[in-house]
């Protein structure tokens, strides 16, 4: 007999009289997978469930898009998919990435777990599958499961720690009245977070389709319109000019490569920093110097200069709200203008989708990466209003474009305060904190068990 962590123990809290703790291994068979992606001569057709297959998806079910592989003959017997597992991941470069479950829903012949995954087979009579999948995603053995992983830029999680981590036993029953209600609950949460996220996709498109009808079209529907001559754009009101970028730039310029740290003189915007044409001033890295002409200015307009395809060109504008010396990594670039092209006209510009699937056309690309230099996006065309108009395009667009980000801010918190719950929900019922979900709602001590 072995006692229990006393970590482990406070995680749990108090559990009700007829549940014990028990080590993982005397409830479920574990196995972690070596079976690879490669199709060998002489061994067997299979589909296999991967890595992403897991991690997106909170059940496994026979309609998903395996992808073909093949496999001997032990890794089918070993590996085959069967109802009431729970698959796991076990490898990762991200320590939150281990332990993410998801449920096997029948019985799924020529389906095998994929490698970087493990299998946890109940045994069906002391742990259930579906209250051992909700148990995987609650903190107090999820955190196992991490604290179990070895790794430095990449983390793996052994069969030892797996098979040794510590889990809630209720009779089974209990077991399946909690894995039920927690289908049901989480199923209404999620579905309302869906909502919300549909709401945001709306309220982006909305604001993508005004400011793309104002930098383009001006602010009068009644204004003559000509051919621009440029692809991306269109036509434009008759009495604006269209020229390269390039000939109202006063800089265009890299910012710096020097390596980053927690703490420091200088504080550095990353791709990350990038936000709604806007500049997100939190989790800053730092440097202890820069050049002073790398420093940021009131009305800076910076944009990712590489990244992957669909994150190139993304711009902002710096407002000069930071209090302290701000600079920018080097796969950001920084234009600064003459004053014929406003700067926040200018990023409005660049916030188009139009223009930003035409700027990633010119965008040099290699394997997963793409990289659009300052000059071969300042021979870009773009719509140039007068002065004066192009301020109106601003006082017009910058109220609208608060009131959105105010109530994108608002859903968004919403939504955090939503999946916040949930982790709540789930582990308040596999814990046996929810009353109503018990046979015996009466707290006891822990039971230690080898």
């Amino acid at each position: 007999m072995s006692a229990i962590p006393s970590e482990v123990a406070r995680s749990y809290g108090d559990l009700p009289n007829s549940w014990r703790l028990g080590k993982l291994k005397f409830s479920a068979r574990v196995r972690n997978s070596n079976v690879d992606k490669k199709t060998e001569d002489g061994e067997e057709p299979v589909r296999l469930c991967n890595y992403t297959d897991v991690y997106y998806n909170d059940r496994i079910t026979p309609d998903m898009d395996f992808m073909e592989a093949t496999a001997t003959e032990s890794e089918i017997e070993r590996f085959t998919l069967k109802q009431g597992q729970v698959i796991i991941t076990k490898d990762s470069e991200g320590w939150d990435d281990i332990g993410i479950p998801a449920y096997v829903t029948e019985d799924m012949p020529g389906v095998l777990c994929g490698y970087h995954l493990s299998v946890l087979e109940p045994d069906g009579e002391s742990l259930d599958g579906a209250f051992l999948s909700w148990l995987c995603r609650a903190d107090p053995l999820n955190d196992q499961f991490k604290l179990g992983s070895n790794g430095v830029t990449r983390y793996g999680l052994g069969q030892y720690p797996l098979k040794s981590s510590f889990i809630p036993l209720p009779d089974i029953d209990t077991q399946r009245r909690i894995a039920g209600y927690l289908d049901d609950k989480t199923a209404r949460i999620d579905a309302l977070i869906e909502k919300k996220w549909a709401l945001l996709d709306r309220l982006a498109e909305k604001r993508q389709a005004l400011i793309t009808r104002a930098v383009t079209r001006g602010l009068n529907p009644a204004a003559p319109l000509k051919d621009s001559g440029v692809d991306w754009l269109g036509q434009v009101p008759a009495h604006w000019e269209v020229w390269p970028l390039k000939r109202y730039l006063t800089e265009s310029q890299y910012g710096i490569s020097e390596a980053l740290s927690e703490a420091g003189e200088v504080a550095i915007l990353r791709m990350g920093n990038i936000q709604n044409l806007g500049v997100d001033l939190t989790e800053l890295k730092f440097v202890d110097e820069v050049a002073p002409f790398l420093l940021l200015q009131d009305n800076d307009v910076l944009f990712n200069r590489t990244n992957s395809i669909d994150l190139v060109g993304k711009s902002a504008i710096y407002k000069g709200t930071y209090d302290g010396a701000l600079s920018f990594a080097s796969y950001l670039a920084r234009f600064r203008f003459d004053g014929r092209y406003l700067p926040e006209f200018a990023n409005f510009v660049f916030g188009t989708e139009q223009l930003l699937e035409y700027a990633r056309t010119m965008a040099f690309r290699a394997i997963g990466q793409a990289n659009l230099n300052p000059t071969r996006f300042a021979e870009i065309a773009l719509p140039v209003p007068p002065v004066d108009e192009q301020k109106a395009i601003i006082e017009f667009l910058t109220p609208h474009g608060e009131q959105t980000e105010a109530v994108t801010s608002q859903i968004t918190t919403s939504i955090e305060k939503l999946t916040e719950y949930r982790a709540a929900l789930v582990t308040a019922a596999v814990t046996g904190k929810i009353r109503a979900l018990l046979t015996d709602p009466a707290p006891a001590a822990l039971i230690e068990e080898a």
